[in-house]
């Protein structure tokens, strides 16, 4: 049994999100990844049995899996044990985080980085768990701002901190080397929680240390 068939198995939701739930017919279902990759190639106009692209099928599939392995993570799974009594109340901030992920409209890749802070109230987060976090819902079929938001959220929802801010920067590749075909455009993203939110200061803060050094922008 392949990883993501495994994955389905253990979380039946998975499935679910491609259409199981509504009862749709999947009259490819019982075909192996591997041979759906052949016949795309077949229809490219490519010969899937020429030495270069013999192992291709096999190197997409591992590809694939390793690309949304996010859909098999859960925060509290990587989280664990790492929430700490703390009575630190100032800005926790993580710049830079690289992220890559895939647009979900192309199949194509988005990258770029995430900038995230919170402002504890009694708990802090391990410091390696945020970049984690990012990478949960990173790593899965996307839109950058619905990502940005995720993220945002499980960082609220696990610590209950007085507020979260996010920051995501990307370059999107189906705007790059397709369609409008525009080389320099960056997409900014923000999702705010709490204090971040509510309190104007708390935000020009957090938005002038990410742009010190020009991280933003």
């Amino acid at each position: 049994m392949s990883e993501g068939c495994a994955a389905r198995a253990e979380r039946p939701e998975l499935g679910r999100a491609r259409g199981e739930e509504a009862g749709e017919a999947r009259p490819l279902a019982g075909v192996p990844f591997q041979e759906l990759v052949r016949e795309m190639l077949w229809r490219l106009g490519e010969d899937p049995g020429r030495p270069g692209l013999l192992r291709t099928p096999e190197r997409v599939e591992k590809s694939l899996q390793w690309l949304t392995r996010g859909y098999r993570l859960s925060v509290a799974q990587v989280v664990g044990d790492a929430i700490f009594e703390e009575a630190h109340r100032n800005m926790v901030l993580v710049r830079d985080i690289e992220m890559y992920s895939l647009c979900e409209h192309h199949l194509l890749p988005f990258f770029g980085k995430v900038h995230l802070a919170y402002i504890p109230d009694g708990k802090i987060l391990g410091l390696s768990k945020l970049p984690r976090i990012v990478e949960i819902f990173a790593r899965r079929l996307q839109v950058q701002e619905r990502m940005t938001d995720q993220i945002a959220q499980a960082v609220w929802d696990v610590l209950r901190p007085q507020g979260v801010g996010v920051i995501c920067e990307a370059y999107h590749l189906c705007m790059m080397m397709r369609g409008v075909e525009k080389q320099n455009s960056k997409t900014i993203t923000s999702a705010m929680r709490g204090v971040f939110l509510e309190d104007l200061r708390t935000r020009e803060e957090f938005l002038r240390l990410c742009m010190a050094h020009g991280v933003v922008g």
